[in-house]
């Protein structure tokens, strides 16, 4: 394409006027910049491409001053890279991307605007401080070890009781009831309450109901309330008709035995010959002799009196017969229902009274145990209704809890015991026990037994007692004894 037709512009021009030697100067080669752009300006009539008007940055060329060092001299390498291109490049090559391509997107104007003055500096560096990890890790270390030791004592308070010194009980969670009770999962589909509404959804007149037209008798049953019903009391009489049924009785009997002595059936008894009536028995016999007859009298009340004896002991039971009745009516008692009942002891220093809670229990038969703690003491025993009855008279009435004895054992054992089971103190003396007592806490009955046989435990934390109590699912006691 010919140079001559192309329409003046700011590209490069190819004529050989327009040619700028390498040996120029730089004002040289901004004059020629400068005469170009007027001679593109008049021509256009002050227009650009896309017929916009140009630049502010481009009319103010005529004011060009020597470059110095300045911040745009400084920041504009490009520009002055530009101007120094060979005027004889080719303008594909110098003019800006999308002019020649008729790209409607292309502006000249903000095309020809400088770049920011405003390079982008670098990022410095930031060092870290010495010791910052190292402080980092000591504080990781510090909370870890804070972690274990907090975990090391709540399991040695667990273990200790040391929450139930403090009276940090745990509160009793109530289950949810279920979505369905048990009797009603045959007889819904769903498994819930939801669409009880809807007859579709039960299981009443299916072929698979469990509710059939068949009539099933339940097995009788004895009625729990029979086996613990109190016998029939008889009548009591009065001593006047007391004497006078005694008296119709031994008469019938006297009656019966004299109509078999006239029969013949039996022997007549020997006369009962007194002191008293010895003259009226044998008159003739007690006035010719009367000092045999007196002593003849009197062997006769002692053969009766030692037949009396005899008939006694004959009668009475042995040792071992007596403990099997003993056994068998204490059973007999049991087997009506078993009998709860719970105190609490502020001291056990005295043995003696340990020995008596013991020593009664056993002899009742009942089951339990007694737990010794420093703070208060929890007796629970079990067993009939009589048994607890009159172990609840000795617990209350009986035994005297203010009364303090010296210690049986002072050697060696009484070394090895617990302060506070001792019943003298450090100096010797016998503790004030003036306000001892002991309170019943629980009274009440139970299907069966909770405990085998009757034992005794020494705890020195409330830890240690409810463990014990647990076994029987008994602790909620000594929670309710420290409320007392």
């Amino acid at each position: 394409m010919d140079g001559s037709r192309q329409s003046p512009g700011l590209g490069p021009r190819h004529d050989a006027s327009s040619r700028v030697q390498k040996s120029e100067s730089v004002a040289d080669k901004m004059a020629a910049l400068k005469a170009r752009v007027a001679a593109a300006i008049g021509s256009s009539k002050a227009k650009g491409g896309l017929n916009v008007g140009l630049h502010p940055a481009l009319e103010d060329l005529g004011s060009w001053k020597p470059p110095g060092r300045t911040a745009d001299s400084r920041s504009s390498p490009q520009r002055s890279f530009d101007s120094t291109k060979s005027p004889g490049a080719s303008n594909k090559d110098s003019a800006p991307r999308g002019v020649g391509s008729g790209n409607p997107y292309y502006d000249e104007q903000l095309a020809a605007q400088p770049a920011s003055g405003k390079q982008r500096e670098p990022r410095q560096l930031i060092f870290n401080q010495k010791g910052k990890y190292i402080q980092q890790a000591n504080a990781l270390r510090r909370q870890a070890a804070l972690e274990a030791m907090k975990k090391r004592i709540a399991d040695q308070t667990r273990r200790a009781g040391i929450e139930e010194e403090m009276d940090m009980e745990k509160n009793f969670v109530v289950e949810a009831p279920p979505e369905i009770e048990w009797w009603d999962e045959g007889l819904v589909v769903d498994g819930n309450y939801d669409n009880i509404d809807d007859t579709a959804r039960l299981k009443i007149d299916t072929p698979d109901s469990i509710i059939t037209e068949y009539v099933q008798h339940p097995v009788v049953l004895e009625p729990p309330q029979e086996r613990k019903a109190a016998p029939t009391k008889p009548m009591y009489l009065t001593p006047k008709e007391q004497a006078k049924l005694r008296r119709q009785r031994r008469m019938a009997e006297l009656k019966e035995q004299q109509a078999k002595i006239r029969l013949g059936l039996v022997p007549a008894p020997p006369p009962k010959v007194k002191k008293s009536n010895m003259m009226r028995v044998y008159a003739e016999a007690a006035v010719k002799d009367p000092t045999a007859v007196e002593t003849m009298v009197n062997r006769q009340i002692a053969e009766r009196q030692q037949k009396h004896v005899e008939t006694n002991e004959e009668r009475k039971l042995t040792k071992e017969e007596r403990q099997e009745k003993l056994a068998a009516n204490q059973e007999k008692d049991a087997a009506r229902g078993i009998h709860v009942v719970v105190f609490k002891i502020d001291s056990l220093a005295n043995g003696q009274h340990r020995f008596k809670i013991s020593k009664n229990a056993e002899q009742h038969a009942l089951t339990g145990i007694c737990i010794m703690h420093p703070r208060l003491n929890l007796v629970v025993a079990e067993g009939g209704e009589h048994s607890i009855k009159k172990y609840k008279k000795l617990m209350l009435d009986r035994i005297d809890w203010t009364e303090n004895a010296p210690s049986r054992d002072r050697g060696a054992r009484q070394e090895a015991a617990r302060e506070w089971l001792s019943a003298e103190n450090e100096g010797g003396e016998l503790k004030d026990m003036s306000r001892n007592q002991c309170k019943l806490v629980f009274e009440g009955e139970q299907k069966t037994r909770a405990f085998r046989k009757w034992g005794s435990k020494v705890c020195e934390s409330d830890g240690e007692a409810k463990e014990a109590l647990s076994r029987t699912k008994m602790e909620t006691f000594w929670t309710l004894a420290k409320s007392v």
